[in-house]
C-alpha cells in the first residue's frame, strides 16, 4: 500500500469515527508507528485533521479563549442539569468557592439557601448575582479583571486566599485531558485556579461532555487532586471508567 492509498484509508476512517488510533493503523497497514505519525503530520499539514496524542482527529483538540457573553449561549440546557446536579453537593457547607466561568455561574443563578452560606468567588457576574440573594454572604476576591471572562486574577487576587478555607469549590475548566489534567485557556487565572484548589477540602469540577479530551494553555491541576465529576451524559462510558479508575467520582447530570 503506497501513501496515498494510506492516507485515504485513514481519511475515510477519521470521516466514520472521527478519530484514529496510531497503533490500530500500524497493524491494519502492517507498517511502523513512526510511518503512521508521518502520515497524520502530512495531513495536519494539509489541514485535514489534528494530531492529538496516540493519534489523529476530526475535532481540535486544543481549547480556544472565548469571551464569556459569547460562551453562555453555548450547551446551555447541559450546564443548567449540570449545576443543578452540582447543588447536591453542597451539602451542609456554610462557605464554598464558585469560580468563574459559564457553568459555574448557573450554579449561582439557583442558588437560595435555606440557612446561611458565605460564597467566596473572583468572578463579577456570580458576585452581582448572589449580593442580595437571602442567607448568601459574598466574598469577592479582588484583583485585575480580565475582560474576557469577567473575572478578577493575579497576585493580589491570590494573597487574599492566603488565610481562607473552605468546604467545596466549584470551578469551571476548558479541558480535561488524561495526561494533561485540567486546564483553562487564561494563565493567570489558571494560577488563581491552583490556589483555590489548595485551600478546598472537596473539589468539583463542571464542565459539559465538549470538555473532554482538549486542552487549554494553562494547566490546573492532575485529575488526582479531583473529587467530583458533573457532566452530562453524552461522555462515552470508557472515558467515566478512566476518571472512576484515577479515583475521582464522575456524575452524568440528567
Amino acid at each position: 500500500m503506497n501513501i496515498t492509498e494510506r492516507h485515504q484509508l485513514i481519511l475515510q476512517e477519521l470521516q466514520e469515527k472521527g478519530k484514529v488510533d496510531i497503533q490500530e493503523l500500524s497493524e491494519r497497514l502492517q507498517v511502523s508507528g513512526v510511518t503512521i505519525r508521518k502520515d497524520l503530520k502530512l495531513l495536519e499539514e494539509k489541514k485535514l485533521l489534528f494530531r492529538t496524542k496516540g493519534g489523529g482527529s476530526t475535532q481540535n483538540p486544543y481549547a480556544i479563549e472565548r469571551p464569556i457573553n459569547e460562551k453562555e449561549f453555548i450547551r446551555m440546557e447541559e450546564k443548567k442539569r449540570i449545576a443543578r446536579a452540582a447543588m447536591e453537593l453542597i451539602g451542609h457547607n456554610d462557605s464554598i468557592i464558585i469560580g468563574s466561568g459559564t457553568t459555574v455561574f448557573e450554579l449561582a443563578r439557583i442558588l437560595h439557601p435555606s440557612k446561611h452560606i458565605t460564597v467566596i468567588t473572583p468572578a463579577l457576574k456570580v458576585a452581582l448575582e448572589l449580593c442580595n440573594r437571602p442567607n448568601v454572604d459574598v466574598l469577592q476576591i479582588g484583583g485585575l479583571i480580565h475582560q474576557s471572562s469577567s473575572a478578577a486574577a493575579g497576585s493580589f487576587a491570590e494573597r487574599l486566599l492566603d488565610d481562607i478555607s473552605c468546604g467545596v469549590l466549584f470551578v469551571g475548566v476548558d479541558g480535561i485531558d488524561p495526561e494533561f489534567g485540567l486546564s483553562i485557556t487564561n494563565l493567570a487565572e489558571a494560577s488563581l485556579n491552583m490556589k483555590m484548589i489548595g485551600l478546598a477540602q472537596t473539589v468539583v469540577v463542571m464542565a459539559d461532555s465538549s470538555k473532554f479530551d482538549r486542552r487549554g494553555i494553562g494547566r490546573i491541576c492532575s485529575l488526582e487532586q479531583v473529587d467530583f465529576i458533573i457532566t452530562d451524559n453524552q461522555v462515552d462510558s470508557a472515558t467515566v471508567q478512566m476518571l472512576q479508575d484515577r479515583g475521582v467520582k464522575v456524575i452524568l447530570a440528567p
